[in-house]
């Protein structure tokens, strides 16, 4: 009699486990007990005790019955929240205060239970320490021979974006020495800035910006250069964001007296040799445009191009072209390749006008 009653009891919890438990029926007539965990109106998924998560097709399935309530947002950007269940082809939401509410299923965009809808809120304002997403790029070259040049390029980047802001941080470097007889320094480039952008529209975005930059080759000990101004979202889509930007800039540049330069002939005797000294103050317009395209499942592409005319001698300007592409190997390892060109209509005059960099390597990404 024992056993028998053991066996009931154990029956009994079974029972009491799967009526409270989500229940879902499928069109062939299967039965699945879980916990729903979210759904973008395409897939459901479906958390169970022994199979873990189960993705189901939304459109296999008849029948739907929460134990818990669920968030279910809908195409007329509606949210209603309560336990569902299904009668006649339709959900039906049992909300507390608004009672039940019928909702055909063509209509449901997304499903979410409490954990997933508190984590969803929290992403669209994570605190500052997190939500952050980026990248280290490493790339190094060694030639031994005829040529010995040591070759090291590293570059941060890091986002913050939340439903309203966006921070945008950077950094990298770029280091060629030749170590033939006389070493030498063949290019060292350093450039980093950060960036705030708020919305004000749903594509209008204002933004200010600090950018900063040493290059060796021109020069240049630093040019700093502040922006503020107006951005426009032409393209915002899961695949392409392209935007165009505009504003005012102040700035402050500091050449170094650098190689020194023969005099121009004819040479007075004594006079000796010159050096180029020279720190630049102005305001300059900031136009640029930027996007990011993803090309498959695996590749990012990126592409930035700006120009900066010298509101007070517009013979005067810079320009600055980036692209870029980043492919997956694993989650957090990717391929890159980054392509850049500087143009500078003023440099010192033992400098060319153009730098022109190209780097490969690895990217290891990171999200906190």
């Amino acid at each position: 009699m024992r056993k028998v009653e053991f066996i009931a009891f154990i029956m009994f919890l079974g029972l009491a486990s799967a009526a409270f438990a989500d229940q879902i029926t499928l069109k062939n007539g299967d039965h699945l007990t879980g916990t729903i965990v979210k759904s973008d109106g395409k897939t459901l998924v479906l958390h169970t005790e022994f199979a873990g998560d189960v993705t189901l097709q939304f459109g296999a399935i008849t029948q739907i019955t929460s134990d818990k309530e669920l968030h279910v947002s809908t195409s007329d950007k509606k949210t209603v929240v309560g336990s569902v269940t299904t009668s006649d082809g339709k959900i039906e939401v049992a909300t507390k205060t608004g009672g039940t509410v019928e909702v055909p299923p063509a209509n449901v965009v997304l499903i979410r239970n409490d954990a997933e809808q508190a984590a969803y809120d929290k992403s669209l304002s994570p605190g500052l320490l997190h939500g952050w997403n980026g990248g280290v790029n490493v790339g190094f070259s060694l030639a031994r021979g005829n040529s010995e040049t040591e070759n090291l390029a590293l570059a941060f980047n890091a986002v913050h974006a939340t439903l309203h802001d966006k921070i945008t941080l950077y950094t990298s470097s770029i280091d060629t020495q030749n170590q033939l007889s006389t070493p030498s320094t063949v290019a060292n480039l350093t450039e980093g800035g950060l960036r705030y952008d708020r919305n004000v529209g749903a594509r209008l975005f204002g933004f200010g910006a600090a950018d900063f930059m040493a290059n060796a080759l021109q020069d240049l000990d630093l040019r700093a250069v502040y922006t503020g101004g107006l951005g426009y979202h032409a393209i915002k889509s899961d695949k392409t964001v392209l935007d165009f930007l505009a504003g005012l800039n102040y700035t402050h540049e500091t050449y170094s007296n650098g190689p020194p330069n023969p005099p121009v002939p004819p040479a007075t005797v004594g006079v000796g040799y010159t050096s180029y000294g020279v720190t630049n103050k102005f305001a300059a317009l900031t136009l640029g445009e930027e996007l990011t395209h993803k090309a498959g499942k695996t590749t990012v592409l990126t592409e930035k191009l700006y120009f900066f005319p010298d509101l007070s001698d517009t013979g005067n300007y810079r320009m600055t072209f980036g692209f870029g592409s980043v492919t997956k190997i694993s989650k957090w390892l990717g391929w890159q390749n980054q392509f850049g060109d500087i143009y500078v209509s003023n440099p010192p005059s033992t400098a060319k006008k153009n730098d022109v960099i190209f780097t490969t390597g690895l990217n290891i990404a990171f999200t906190h």
